[in-house]
């Protein structure tokens, strides 16, 4: 019978941990601040770059503490129509989609918290930016902005 009870008691310990959700990743800031070039002047973002392939799988999911200041950047080796989705991310994002010249292709606002909807670029595109919902019409987005970063852009950065 002890033994029957050691397992029980084994299980109900372990299985709260099991249910918990993912610890959600943290990327360090980067040195280089994104900045979008709007018809209101330029807009500088702090930003976290995820760029391999584990950090744009993980993106924002189970993050409830992105700055209004910040921007995710995704960076992808090829240009092609990228697809995103929001599942366990509990935040609204404005996607910001940005084909190979830097310009802006595509944004999609406000999109769903925990969807698995199909957010998708629709032309080609290199990088996407994640920012806190309604940020898109707050600074003034608009499709064919430029924005610039090393990685997007190498030095035009300083541009």
């Amino acid at each position: 019978m002890s033994r029957l009870v050691a397992i029980l008691l084994l299980f109900f310990i372990a299985a709260p941990a099991c249910a918990q959700p993912a610890e959600p990743m943290r990327l360090p800031v980067d040195a280089h601040p994104l900045v979008f070039q709007t018809a209101k002047g330029k807009v500088s973002l702090d930003v976290e770059i995820a760029d391999t392939d584990s950090e744009r799988m993980q993106g924002l999911m189970n993050r409830t503490d992105f700055p209004e200041n910040r921007a995710m950047l995704f960076t992808f080796d090829e240009t092609r129509p990228i697809t995103m989705w929001m599942k366990n991310t509990p935040l609204p994002l404005d996607m910001v989609f940005i084909a190979q010249n830097g310009r802006i292709a595509a944004i999609r606002e406000n999109t769903e918290p925990f969807s698995e909807a199909i957010i998708s670029s629709i032309a080609p595109v290199k990088y996407v930016v994640e920012l806190r919902a309604g940020a898109a019409k707050r600074l003034g987005l608009a499709i064919g902005d430029p924005v610039r970063h090393p990685a997007i852009c190498g030095q035009c950065a300083a541009q």
